[in-house]
């Protein structure tokens, strides 16, 4: 099976490309320094002969509101456009789980909107709404210092391992079209607060962690379940836990 993965050269589509490759497929990195660009159209229509399925991780250069907002509905309108003209059937796209809780979010309305684009297109899909990756856990944390303090909101949090990802993404590819949505999370639910002052220990970080109840994440305040799947019970969940994917990451010397 011939699988596009738009954004396959980054943090997740890399891993996904190798997994499925693995098992057979064709899987073809799609991005600008592969000669695919969705933002302009450059190169989607030759990429696009006959594939069979389309995965979207591709993520926006700018988080500002308007630029996410254009980039995702410019290369999402694009991508959707060449896979009609290809006979692509099946659109898989990652987005994030509680998107339609932080409206108020800019990047989360721009998935929103781009997620709209991919419902009303007419070509099977599946969306594959994600917790946050451990990969971004220090990210999170460096967003969330003040003078030298790391403020972060008691709430629930479930992240999950870039692995865990690629590993549900690509069954999702290879499987029939959901026409809705499957929710991923890590193995694990914590504290956000108290995962924090876990992996800064770990990390070696002296930064105190301060349980702050309107601490704000990317501009938003959280609700207890603003970050985690509505439903624990039809949620897929990953193996990996954030102790084991450290000590993977400090063999491989990252």
């Amino acid at each position: 099976m011939k699988i596009v993965v738009i954004g396959g050269t980054g943090l997740i589509g890399s891993k996904l490309v190798t997994k499925l490759g693995e098992h057979g497929h064709e899987a073809v990195a799609a991005a600008p320094n592969t000669g695919v660009n969705t933002l302009t159209g450059e190169g989607l229509a030759e990429v696009l002969k006959g594939a069979q399925v389309v995965v979207d991780v591709s993520n926006s250069p700018s988080f500002e509101r308007d630029a996410v907002m254009t980039f995702f509905q410019t290369s999402t309108g694009n991508v959707l456009a060449a896979e009609k003209e290809a006979g692509v059937g099946h659109h898989v796209a990652v987005s994030i789980v509680g998107t339609e809780r932080m409206p108020d979010n800019g990047y989360f309305a721009a998935k929103i909107a781009q997620e709209r684009l991919i419902e009303e297109s007419g070509i099977p899909y599946s969306l594959v709404h994600s917790t946050q990756f451990f990969e971004f856990a220090r990210g999170i944390a460096d967003e969330a210092t003040r003078d030298g303090k790391v403020h972060i909101a008691p709430v629930l949090f479930q992240p999950i391992a870039g692995d865990d990802v690629a590993q549900a993404v690509g069954r999702t590819a290879v499987g029939a079209p959901l026409n809705g949505r499957v929710e991923i999370a890590g193995p694990r639910q914590y504290r956000m607060d108290e995962f924090f002052r876990q992996a800064l220990a770990a990390w070696g970080d002296p930064r105190e962690v301060v349980t702050d109840p309107h601490a704000r994440y990317f501009g938003s305040e959280l609700g207890e379940r603003s970050l985690v799947p509505l439903d624990d019970t039809r949620a897929v969940l990953g193996s990996i836990t954030y102790r084991d994917w450290l000590d993977r990451a400090a063999a491989d010397g990252k």
